[in-house]
């Protein structure tokens, strides 16, 4: 595919303002294929700042950077604008070490964690893995801190522990997030298969009062945020210190520490769980959700503020 000049140096002009860029179908915050959730999962594990393209909102990009590069699929990364490749490739470099190199990063840390396999789940492991070759079992645990499990090649550049006949392989984020992990094999209501106690997961959302919130931002041992758009917030709002996405908020709230203890608010409960949820799956480890929302708050905490 010939490519255009202005569409070139569209692309070029991206490049050259932005050292690192990710192609990508999606944004970062809600990738649009699983390639580009792996690519940009693994960037942001890093802690690099990077530029995305959206190519599933600009077609003559999507179709243009195949030609620019000669790499005919999504995602794709530059750095200093040459092309490193697409997912599988991010994922081998990050795994070896060369990607932070590439970026400039420190080593990461390729200490092995600490694992624990029991008895039912080794003997099921070492069964499945018996047909397999030189292969190992590949863990993978992401931003979310969902576990996958694969049976993968041996790979030397891995993060490896042996423990009770296996060889489990990590790449360095999924290492440090396993550190301390019991994998077992459950037989119960649950189904069957292998299940991960990760005592590193962040704690699930929690529900809390009108009242409890209420006591805990004025103690200054709570951020409120009220998740709902500006014309509601018109017609209701709480009396106490609190945030919105107004803005750069959302950015602003994203960039707080982990360990922020964060409370959501909508109208009744039910936008403000979803939020919850997606910050727990951010990385915040105290997330809660104010039960009954605004309505509720008006009825036991305030009753100056209007219902609607």
């Amino acid at each position: 595919m010939s490519l255009d000049p202005a569409l070139r140096s569209r692309i070029e002009s991206l490049l050259q303002a932005n050292r690192v860029v990710l192609f990508m179908k999606g944004q970062p915050g809600m990738p649009q294929c699983g390639f580009s959730a792996k690519a940009t999962g693994v960037l942001e594990d890093l802690g690099v700042d990077y530029a995305h393209v959206n190519v599933l909102a600009d077609q003559e990009i999507r179709e243009g950077i195949k030609a620019f590069g000669n790499w005919p699929t999504i995602p794709q990364l530059y750095i200093d604008g040459e092309l490193v490749g697409g997912s599988d490739i991010i994922e081998q470099l990050a795994s070896s070490g060369e990607l932070s190199q590439l970026l400039g990063l420190p080593a990461p840390d390729r200490t092995p964690p600490q694992v624990t396999v029991t008895a039912a789940a080794a003997e099921k492991l070492r069964g499945a893995l018996a047909d397999a070759g030189d292969a190992a079992l590949g863990l993978t645990i992401d931003a979310r801190f969902q576990p996958r499990f694969q049976i993968a090649p041996r790979n030397d550049n891995a993060i490896v522990v042996e423990t009770a006949g296996l060889r489990i392989q990590f790449d360095p984020a999924s290492a440090r997030r396993a550190n301390g992990i019991t994998i077992d094999w459950v037989d119960d209501f649950r189904g069957q298969g292998l299940a991960i106690d990760n005592p590193n997961a962040p704690k699930p959302v929690q529900a809390i009062t009108p009242a409890e919130a209420d006591r805990q931002v004025r103690a200054g041992e709570l951020v409120l945020v009220d998740v709902r758009p500006a014309d509601e917030r018109a017609i209701a709002a709480v009396a106490i210190a609190h945030r919105s996405f107004d803005g750069n908020g959302r950015a602003e709230i994203e960039a707080l520490p982990k360990d922020t203890r964060l409370a959501f608010l909508c109208h009744g409960g039910g936008r403000s769980a979803q939020v919850a949820e997606e910050f727990r799956g951010k990385g915040f480890t105290n997330v809660f959700n104010v039960d009954g929302g605004i309505d509720r708050w008006s009825q036991e905490v305030d009753t100056s503020v209007p219902r609607y």
